[in-house]
């Protein structure tokens, strides 16, 4: 089977020859330090390099990208405003101003908001949220509908549906968007409608050209540890509907695979974004949340669909424990609708000996030794 074939049949349970072998990728400093334990240095977590880690390890696709931008267009300059030694200030494509780690920096602290209240929404944001602004579609577009149309495409291609929250958390600051629904409903529920409509207008064009998407994917990050960053209740009043016009137009032209990236504590809002017909939960984080994909396919059966899963914090232990969680997951792998993957990038202080244990283990376990692909990096790997 190929990678598109593989992805189809999975994710709505139909006999399939093996599981998806993926990743989810590493952090920035992660691939640099495992050149110092012996990865070579022409691989580069970069699709574009002269060899690319998913060339390297033999993974498979579960989403290849390349469609229409529906986020901030244009978006702001980036640049470096201050340089403090270990870290610095810098301004974001999105406006925001951020203190940052130079290095193992994960999630950088914000320091000011561009987006602060109506009067700047409309002045810097709004502008940059039209569905028709030609920057937002390829270049090459004619040539990159074509690619996408061919019935010999042999990976999965996800068409991008964009956020209704997240982004509007990064751009005013988690402190901010927590008053607004409360202070100014009509302003928080323009806002959304807007992002959804750039959302809608997008996707009509990209859909219209008759390209056959696997899947549909979101971003959110609109949870943390102790559940969800806005309230079930304005969830669903605010966001439910939205998400129910995007989903609507993808079934419409048969994307019936939807999935959410959402890190953090989801099981409030879990049902929530099923019954708007969002489908698959991604990354599924274990190890920080304990977040559980065997507790959520026992709760909501196979109507979820769940990527993710593995606890990477694992990958820094003993092999034995690696393993014990490659064989926990093995039910679920066996009842379909489910591609295991470590449950977020995986950082730096993973040894690149203890990775390529994981993934000989996975391909073994999960994989089966069936039809794989060639990985360079297992050819002299020794257990």
């Amino acid at each position: 089977m190929t990678d598109r074939e593989r992805f189809d049949a999975t994710m709505h349970y139909r006999p399939v020859d093996r599981c998806p072998i993926c990743d989810f990728g590493f952090w920035d400093e992660t691939v640099p330090e495992w050149h110092k334990q012996g990865l070579p240095t022409k691989v580069e977590w970069n699709s574009r390099a002269e060899v690319s880690t998913d060339t390297w390890f033999g993974m498979d696709c579960y989403c290849a990208g390349g469609t229409p931008n529906v986020d901030l267009q244009p978006g702001f300059e980036w640049y470096v405003i201050e340089d403090l030694g270990d870290h610095e200030i810098v301004q974001q494509g999105d406006g925001v101003r951020v203190l940052r780690k130079k290095w193992l920096g994960s999630i950088p602290h914000h320091v000011s908001h561009l987006l602060t209240d109506r009067d700047s929404w409309r002045e810097h944001y709004l502008p940059k949220l039209n569905p028709d602004t030609p920057e937002r579609y390829r270049g090459d577009w004619d040539a990159a509908v074509a690619e996408w149309k061919n019935p010999n495409r042999d990976v999965p291609m996800t068409v991008s549906c964009g956020s209704l929250f997240g982004r509007l958390r990064d751009w005013m600051g988690l402190e901010n968007i927590a008053v607004v629904p409360y202070d100014d409903p009509d302003w928080f529920e323009e806002m959304v409608t807007t992002l959804a409509d750039c959302v809608i207008g997008t996707l009509h064009r990209t859909l219209e050209t008759g390209v056959k998407f696997e899947s549909g994917s979101m971003w959110e990050d609109m949870c943390y540890s102790g559940g969800p960053l806005l309230g079930p209740e304005h969830f669903k009043r605010f966001l439910v509907p939205h998400y129910r016009r995007i989903t609507d137009l993808l079934r419409k032209y048969g994307v019936d695979i939807v999935w959410i990236d959402c890190d953090g504590k989801i099981d409030a809002l879990l049902p929530l974004w099923l019954d708007a017909g969002v489908n698959c939960m991604f990354p599924i984080e274990v190890g920080t949340w304990h977040a559980d994909p065997i507790k959520y396919r026992k709760e909501y059966g196979k109507d979820l669909r769940l990527i993710g899963g593995f606890d990477k914090h694992i990958l820094q232990g003993a092999r034995s424990e690696i393993l014990a969680e490659i064989e926990r997951l093995v039910p679920l792998v066996e009842d379909g609708g489910f591609i295991p993957l470590p449950d977020h990038r995986v950082p730096p202080d993973v040894p690149y000996e203890s990775y390529l244990y994981y993934l000989h283990e996975a391909r073994r376990v999960w994989g089966q030794g069936i039809n794989l692909k060639p990985s360079p990096a297992l050819e002299n790997f020794s257990q």
